[in-house]
């Protein structure tokens, strides 16, 4: 979180800090469609944050996915989605519409996407930047994460969105990929998925080799050789 705490109402600074949730913000989404409420309203804000991942699963499927990393990432998304309903009852109870946005949830299953993209939330909350593999990267735990987003008309204080990424020359998440699904380009906010992923053909490589893992909805290839994620294993290395 890149505020003081102060800048938010108690009751929820607390309500992360007792969920050891470390990097959260507010995204301005009122210049985009997202999911409406029972009375078909829409949301002008979401809450994002991150869960990370665990650092030793993720460096350990560079070649391909394994069952840890799918235990893992069931384990990491039953959370944020505990969290998400928590947090949206929270708010509503406050006063204040809310509605939250299920984790990996595909409701089109033609176009690979679910309601809402949790990855535009984070970006403009301030969490992180989009990787060349389609993925957010945050300073503090690279790729190795999993989004949580809650919708809500509550007026909080909303994040400077991230408009640039970090990713420089690297393109090893775009070498790594088995599907060379990877287009190789440059993040920029607004750009179209399709200009950094062939969503088919990520998806049908991962149907086709790795459907033992959640019917092929795992992977993780490219986010595991990322340079800013096996920074945050080397740290907690050398704190070892």
């Amino acid at each position: 979180m890149s505020v003081t705490a102060t800048t938010f109402p108690y009751w929820l600074t607390d309500w992360m800090d007792a969920r050891k949730i470390t990097l959260w913000g507010v995204a301005d989404l009122r210049d985009f469609l997202t999911p409406t409420d029972e009375t078909g309203h829409s949301f002008p804000f979401a809450i994002s944050w991150v869960i990370p991942m665990d650092p030793q699963i993720m460096s350990g499927i560079k070649t391909r996915p394994n069952q840890a990393y799918a235990d893992e990432y069931a384990r990491v998304n039953r959370l944020i989605n505990e969290l998400s309903e928590a947090l949206a009852k929270e708010i509503i109870s406050k006063g204040h519409r809310s509605k939250p946005l299920a984790a990996s949830d595909r409701t089109d299953t033609i176009n690979i996407k679910g309601d809402f993209p949790q990855k535009t939330a984070a970006t403009r909350a301030g969490l992180g930047w989009i990787g060349r593999h389609c993925q957010l990267i945050t300073r503090e735990f690279g790729p190795w994460v999993r989004i949580g987003t809650v919708f809500t008309n509550m007026d909080l204080h909303c994040a400077t969105p991230i408009a640039q990424t970090l990713c420089g020359k690297c393109d090893r998440c775009v070498e790594a990929c088995p599907a060379k699904a990877l287009k190789g380009n440059l993040w920029y906010p607004g750009i179209p998925r399709e200009e950094l992923l062939d969503v088919h053909a990520c998806d049908n490589w991962k149907k086709e080799h790795y459907f033992q893992y959640h019917k092929g909805h795992n992977c993780g290839i490219c986010a595991s050789v990322c340079p800013h994620g096996l920074k945050v294993l080397k740290g907690r290395m050398d704190k070892a």
